[in-house]
C-alpha cells in the first residue's frame, strides 16, 4: 500500500502557491484495508475515503473505461492492481497528473512538470475527449492560469473543437455548466473563459446569448475596442480587479449587455434601449441553466438599470430613489455593493478606460445612507397612520437625496 499526493496539491506547490486542497491516491489497497486503518468511506461512484485525523481525501487508484454519452457514461475500476500511472493516465491535464510520494519525490509520466515550465495546457491522453466536463474545465483553468501566462495547447484546443463538432458538449448537464461556469467567474481573469469556449465552438452552444456579442459595433467615441463581445471580456476582468473571487459580481459582469446582439442593425453602432432588449435573453440562459434567484435577479437589474447608473448625477432625487427601493438597498445594502461595483466593472471595461474613477457608486451608496436615515418613528409621532406613513417617509427621503451636496 503506497500513498501519494496528487493533482492541484503538486500543480500549486510546482507553481510556488498557496495549496488548499490535498488529495491523494492509494495504490495497492483494497477498501477493506481502508476501513481497518480507521478511514471513513465517502465516495458513492468510486472508493474515496476520508484521513481519520485529517480529514483530507484518499482515493483508491482506478481507471475508467467510456461506456456511453456524456460525463456519467463511465466504468469505474479500482482495484489493488491498478498502477499510479494508469490512475494518472485518466486525468484530464498534464499538469494535474503529478503525484509526489511520501519522500517528496516527483512522479510525472506525462510531462505535467515541463508543461507547468512552458505554461502549457495540455490534454493527457486522447480519452480527454470523452468526458465533456473537460472542455469546461479547460476554459476555466485558462481563467485561472491566465495571468500566469498560460494557454491552451494546439493539439488539446483541436480535440476541444472535436468535442464540440461530435455533440459531446450537448450532453453536459446544465447544473455543471453553471457549477465549472461560477469557479470560471471567480478566477483572476474571465476572459479567458471564454476565449477558450469561443474558440472551440462551445460557446455557440453552451452560451449563445453571449456568442452572439461578438462582432456587434458599438460607438467608438464610447467604446474604442468597438466589438461588444471584446467589451464583455474585459468587463469581466475589470469585474475581477474591482471584486476578486466574487463571481455574483462576475455574473452581472457577464450578462449586463445581452440586449446588444439584438439591436436592428439599421440601428447600429447605437443602441438604444439595449438594457431593456436583454433583460429577455438573460432570463433565458438563467432559465436554462438553473442560475440562482440571487444571481438571476440581481443580474438582472445591473442589465436593465446600469445605464440610470452611469448617469446617476442627471437623475432626479425620486428616480434615485425609485432605483435604491427596487435594488432592495435600505434592507440589504451589501446588494447595493455589488450591483455598483459590477457597474463600475462596465465603466472601466473598455479600452483605454481600465483606471476610470466611477463617483456614481459613492453617491449611490451616499443617497442610500441620507435616505435610510429617514424611518416612519417621527411621521408616527406626529399621528399619521397606515399608507400616509409610507407616503411621508417616501418624500422626506426623496428630499434627503435632493439635499446631498456629494463631495462636500
Amino acid at each position: 500500500m503506497r500513498t501519494y499526493l496528487v493533482g492541484g496539491a503538486v500543480r500549486d506547490k510546482l507553481l510556488g502557491r498557496a495549496v488548499i486542497d490535498h488529495d491523494h491516491v492509494v495504490v495497492g489497497a483494497r477498501p477493506e484495508d481502508m476501513l481497518a486503518l480507521g478511514y471513513k468511506p465517502v465516495g458513492k461512484d468510486f472508493p474515496v475515503f476520508l484521513h481519520p485525523h485529517t480529514s483530507e481525501e484518499y482515493a483508491l487508484a482506478r481507471t475508467e473505461r467510456k461506456t456511453g454519452r456524456g460525463y456519467h457514461g463511465f466504468a469505474i475500476h479500482a482495484d489493488p492492481g491498478v498502477t499510479l500511472e494508469q490512475d494518472l493516465a485518466r486525468r484530464d491535464l498534464t499538469i494535474n497528473a503529478i503525484a509526489e510520494d511520501e519522500a517528496g519525490n516527483l512522479v510525472d509520466p506525462y510531462g505535467g512538470a515541463r508543461d507547468l515550465e512552458q505554461r502549457l495546457l495540455r490534454h493527457v491522453s486522447p480519452a480527454f475527449v470523452e468526458d465533456p466536463v473537460r472542455l469546461l474545465r479547460v476554459a476555466r483553468f485558462a481563467a485561472r492560469f491566465a495571468p500566469l501566462g498560460f494557454r491552451v495547447a494546439d493539439e488539446t484546443m483541436q480535440l476541444l473543437g472535436q468535442m464540440v463538432r461530435d455533440g459531446e458538449v450537448d450532453h453536459l448537464v446544465p447544473e455543471r455548466v453553471w457549477a465549472e461556469t461560477r469557479k470560471a467567474l471567480s478566477e483572476a481573469q474571465p476572459s479567458a473563459f471564454l476565449r477558450v469556449l469561443r474558440e472551440s465552438g462551445a460557446l455557440a452552444v453552451l452560451f449563445p446569448e453571449i456568442d452572439a456579442l461578438y462582432g456587434v459595433p458599438q460607438r467608438a467615441e464610447f467604446h474604442p475596442e468597438i466589438d461588444t463581445g471584446i467589451h464583455v471580456e474585459m468587463v469581466l476582468d475589470a469585474a475581477a480587479k474591482l471584486a476578486p473571487g466574487n463571481d455574483l459580481v462576475g455574473f452581472c459582469a457577464l450578462t449586463h449587455d445581452l440586449g446588444k446582439a439584438l439591436t436592428p442593425k439599421d440601428e447600429l453602432p447605437r443602441h438604444v434601449g439595449h438594457e431593456h432588449r436583454g433583460v429577455k435573453p438573460l432570463r433565458a440562459l438563467a432559465l436554462r441553466l438553473k442560475v440562482p434567484t440571487e444571481y438571476a435577479e440581481l443580474a438582472e437589474r445591473v442589465c436593465s438599470e446600469h445605464l440610470n447608473v452611469h448617469r446617476a448625477f442627471e437623475l432626479k432625487p425620486a428616480t434615485v430613489l425609485k432605483l435604491l427601493t427596487a435594488l432592495d438597498a435600505f434592507r440589504r445594502p451589501e446588494r447595493l455593493q455589488i450591483f455598483l461595483t459590477a457597474c463600475a466593472a462596465d465603466k472601466r471595461g473598455r479600452l483605454g478606460h481600465e483606471q476610470d474613477d466611477y463617483p456614481q457608486a459613492a453617491y449611490l451608496c451616499h443617497a442610500r445612507d441620507a435616505a435610510a436615515s429617514i424611518t416612519s418613528t417621527a411621521f408616527v409621532a406626529q399621528g399619521l397612520q397606515g399608507p400616509a406613513v409610507g407616503k411621508a417617509i417616501e418624500k422626506a427621503r426623496t428630499q434627503a437625496i435632493a439635499d446631498i451636496k456629494f463631495g462636500s
